[in-house]
């Protein structure tokens, strides 16, 4: 038995049997550089996927400022610390003057469960709308918005409208104007259904730029326009920017290259660079209502760790200019992906922006979704030396998400290793 494969039977027996794992032949990691991850026998692999080491895996800025406040202080949140509240403090300032106040947790669940509250006692209803192809965390409470309509029924509580898309659209031979205006109208239909219910409309929750869905090109002001719709029947709008959030798609938010302002913005996984961190951040009426309604508390959140942690990659982001590196490296990323479109019939669509891009693998000559090459060609990816997923509503979207510090040279290591792959589909 070789070591990987002893080491999964441990794991089955420590973790119980079905603890997801990537790859064919799981890979086995032991130590991370910037955009890069080495195996225990030394192979470098350069990282395609993870979104939580943001400024690159052992940044020794954000490693220096863990150490130093572990060796210094950690407590839980019922002291005062300036480090948290400072913290707190930065982080609201880099959305607009709606947000003002913060609300710490551990993980992206947990900061999504306080949203989902807060508007919630802040309208006196219950129902909320989601996509119906999102997934938002996995408590019982938040899982509840996950695939609504295909993995599990629409509730009482909970109502799904099409996730906005060109590429499938809700009909065909529509212009952009249109197929907008048609997807409103399915959020319209959800919020109207909930107004005849005993639960009433609360809030629209959304990933900023669908990334669960599999990174859509969204008609343009759909989402401007699906937050007035909300706003006009009462509810608040609450944007997901976990995955599209610190600098994700070349500036600080998605919900800003969508065109929207939300009510409550909810961060997480990059936040701290592999220390957990999440915010759920609001106006200060917001989230006073909420401290007023609750005693919420973390008793790991709001820690003197997690606010150097958090200051030291809000440092990196802003002092090593990486908002613009991603916009460059991700725009010419892009582009070669897009001029490598018409070299397989399997490649179906290129979308995303900055650091954030999918390639959507269909069968030949149609538009039907191929999970199985999808996923082949992630495990071809690997066995070159690039890190990938497949993911999307179909799970066949090659899913391109590295740390921000990806470099160009990366970017073409990635295209030369892409271009071997299908050559291989194809040989």
């Amino acid at each position: 038995m070789s070591v990987i494969e002893t080491l999964i039977q441990r794991r089955d027996q420590a973790f119980g049997v079905g603890a997801p794992l990537f790859y064919e032949r799981p890979l086995q990691v032991v130590r991370g550089e910037g955009a890069y991850l080495f195996d225990a026998e030394g192979r470098r692999y350069v990282d395609l996927y993870n979104n939580v080491p943001c400024v690159g895996h052992c940044h020794p800025r954000v490693v220096e400022a863990i150490a130093r406040q572990a060796a210094t202080l950690n407590v839980h949140s019922r002291y005062i610390h300036d480090g948290a509240i400072a913290l707190a403090e930065r982080l609201a300032g880099l959305h607009g003057p709606q947000i003002e106040s913060v609300v710490f947790g551990c993980s992206g669940t947990e900061a999504i469960e306080v949203a989902l509250r807060m508007a919630r006692f802040a309208t006196g209803r219950s129902g909320i709308v989601c996509s119906n192809a999102t997934y938002h965390g996995n408590s019982e409470l938040v899982g509840k918005l996950t695939h609504v309509g295909s993995a599990q029924p629409e509730s009482e509580h909970v109502h799904a409208f099409p996730f906005p898309e060109a590429y499938r659209p809700l009909r065909q031979g529509l212009s952009e104007a249109e197929l907008c205006d048609a997807y409103l109208e399915r959020v319209a239909d959800a919020i109207r259904r909930f107004e005849a219910t005993e639960a009433g409309f609360a809030a629209l929750i959304v990933c900023s730029i669908f990334a669960n869905e599999g990174l859509p090109d969204i008609p343009q002001g759909f989402m401007r326009k699906a937050c007035e719709l909300a706003h006009a029947a009462g509810g608040l709008v609450i944007a997901d920017e976990v995955q599209a959030g610190y600098g994700r798609t070349g500036g600080w938010w998605g919900y800003d290259s969508e065109g929207f302002a939300p009510d409550i913005v909810v961060t997480g996984k990059p936040m701290a660079n592999g220390i957990p961190l999440s915010a759920t951040a609001a106006s200060h009426d917001l989230m006073n209502m909420f401290r007023a309604r609750t005693r919420y508390f973390n008793t790991f959140a709001s820690s003197p760790l997690q606010a150097a942690a958090g200051m030291a990659v809000i440092d990196v982001i802003e002092e090593e200019g990486l908002l613009e590196s991603v916009s460059r490296v991700g725009e010419a990323f892009k582009a070669g992906l897009v001029a490598r479109k018409d070299a397989s019939p399997v490649i179906g669509d290129v979308r995303g922006r900055g650091l954030f891009l999918g390639v959507e693998i269909v069968k030949p000559g149609t538009r039907e979704p191929d999970s199985d090459r999808a996923a082949w060609i992630c495990n071809q990816l690997k066995d070159r030396g690039y890190l990938t997923s497949n993911a999307g509503v179909f799970h066949n979207v090659v899913k391109i998400r590295p740390p921000l510090v990806f470099s160009g040279e990366d970017a073409a290591g990635f295209l030369d290793a892409w271009d071997g792959v299908i050559a291989d589909l194809h040989a």
